[in-house]
């Protein structure tokens, strides 16, 4: 006799999806980031605005920023999200691209699931074909380098063209050049963390500048300092111009008022000391990651030593990189030697703030830029933009690697694929076709996103591309197809690498899972402890 008891293996609030469901699930999950964004890609494309739980604003067309801000709760949509953030870790800019891709490669992939090929294979394929595409991108990409000062700011332009930025993108893209040039070293080696941005309210977005040294938003620790001082020495201490406290508590017993006074006159002696090592050092300039005590700003000013107190420790490695100075830990090895020099250290008002400029620093390694903008959001949208800028200029220079952008690597890049899947055999050969016209949603969403007819737009850029016109794309401006190169649209390679690369990965990924199992809340959820009084 057959026992047909059901055996249970998980709890019975588990919620479980299993083969085609799971997949379909996963993919319209997949498909809806992708479409949530896709409006933003291109010179013409949309804002979004973002209001968070606490009403907080944030109007910005940059892929990571809004899929951060939408705070996604789908495992398989998560997994897209992780696309954009990959790529602005790695790139800076991109995102939008990646995640478009993304969507497009599993949308396309259902068809192939229609048709009866497994999973398996498909994402066999689709890593053929992303191999394959690598390979393609760097045998079609154009050598730079840091001289090509006229190419580097073509690169940032692209950058920033069709963001909050681009009403000044030929001054920010001027910056945007001359912040990543201070900050090469001999070897080459770029390091963004060296350029520091500081945000105004107020004023006009041409009004932003690059400062040949440091900007800290702070103003000097007492009045009686000078405002300004020319031909400065500077000292960076990380220590304090305090009386330190006793590592243990500690009681002082004071029976007569002379011995208050006594001990009052010891520590201004201890500080008066102190001050009297900064000044024999030569320094007219301090800048102090811990506190100053009020009879120390006092001797200061009378040294006319101009100080700040309580910089971050970021602002000290900056000031260290620009003027030359060494971080000095302990006062009693503050000498000449440890000094830094910049050509004027001022005191400003921008705006309502009080801002300290370090400025004139021979050949300064670390920058800030001074960005100004009518609101806090355009400035935010602003600050996006230049670092997308400054991204893309720090990766086209480490890997010497562009393409042109206006979708025609992306055409290019299908055409010479589908010539690559007619030499497979076998089911892989449909993938790696499917993954070709999926590269063609990027130029086709660019068509879509400026209003132009993406089917007309299309057979023309793959007329041309057949005619040997490897770069041409899509002027949007002026709704027709044009040289991409002439039209100065230049992209790091690394952009289209990176996002090949990631967007496959994903697909393949998510291509592979047939079951989803979801556990249910757990028994504190449902149980919530009660609130006493």
């Amino acid at each position: 006799m057959s026992n047909d008891q059901p055996v249970y293996i998980m709890s019975d609030d588990t919620r479980r999806t299993l083969g085609k469901d799971a997949q379909r699930n996963n993919i319209a999950a997949a498909k809806l980031v992708a479409d949530t964004i896709r409006s933003t890609l291109g010179p013409k494309g949309m804002d979004k605005m973002l209001v968070d739980s606490m009403n907080e604003v944030t109007i910005t067309n940059d892929g990571v920023t809004i899929l951060d801000e939408m705070q996604i709760e789908h495992p398989a949509a998560k997994m897209v999200v992780e696309v954009a953030k990959t790529q602005e870790s790695e790139v800076g800019d991109g995102t939008t691209t990646a995640v478009i891709f993304a969507g497009e490669l599993l949308k396309n992939a259902e068809s192939l699931l229609d048709k009866g090929i497994h999973p398996t294979l498909i994402a066999k394929g689709y890593r053929i074909a992303a191999s394959k595409s690598i390979e393609i991108l760097n045998e079609l990409s154009e050598e730079i380098s840091v001289e090509d000062n006229i190419l580097l700011k073509k690169i940032a332009i692209t950058a920033m063209t069709g963001k909050g930025a681009e009403i000044a993108k030929d001054k920010l893209a001027e910056i945007s050049v001359g912040a990543i040039n201070h900050i090469i070293d001999v070897d080459e080696n770029i390091d963004t963390d060296n350029i520091k941005i500081e945000k105004i309210a107020g004023s006009q977005t041409s009004d932003s500048e690059l400062i040949k040294g440091i900007v800290i938003d702070k103003e000097r620790v007492h009045s009686n300092m000078p405002r300004l001082i020319e031909n400065a020495k500077i000292a960076l201490l990380n220590s304090p111009l305090e009386i330190k406290d006793t590592e243990i508590d500690a009681k002082i017993q004071i029976t007569d008022p002379s011995q208050l006074q006594s001990f009052v006159e010891q520590e201004e002696k201890i500080l008066k000391k102190m001050v009297e090592q900064v000044a024999a050092s030569g320094a007219n300039v301090l800048f102090c990651q811990k506190g100053i005590d009020d009879f120390a700003q006092h001797y200061l000013a009378n040294r006319g030593i101009f100080s700040l107190r309580r910089v971050r420790e970021s602002d000290m490695k900056k000031l260290s990189r620009a003027t030359g100075a060494r971080i000095t830990n302990n006062l009693n090895e503050l000498t000449e030697a440890e000094l830094g020099l910049a050509g004027k250290v001022e005191e400003k008002k921008i705006g309502n703030e009080n801002m300290t400029f370090i400025t004139k620093c021979n050949n300064p390694k670390a920058v800030s830029i001074l960005i100004r903008g009518a609101t806090v959001h355009v400035i935010d949208e602003i600050e996006r933009a230049l670092m997308d800028a400054i991204g893309d200029l720090s990766t086209a220079l480490k890997t010497k690697k562009v393409v042109a952008g206006a979708g025609s690597i992306e055409i290019e890049l299908a055409k010479q694929l589908r010539v690559f899947a007619n030499s497979l055999k076998g089911r892989e050969q449909l993938a790696v076709q499917t993954f070709a016209n999926s590269v063609e949603v990027i130029p086709r969403t660019l068509a879509d996103n400026s209003g132009l007819d993406s089917i007309d737009i299309l057979t023309e850029l793959n007329v041309k591309h057949d005619a040997g016109e490897k770069w041409a794309g899509i002027n949007v401006f002026e709704g027709k197809v044009t040289d991409a190169w002439e039209m100065g649209v230049i992209e790091p390679l690394k952009i289209k690498t990176q996002a090949i690369s990631s967007a496959s990965e994903v697909a393949e990924l998510i291509l592979r899972i047939d079951d989803i199992i979801a556990a249910g809340p757990s028994k504190d959820q449902q149980n919530p402890l009660p609130n006493y009084p």
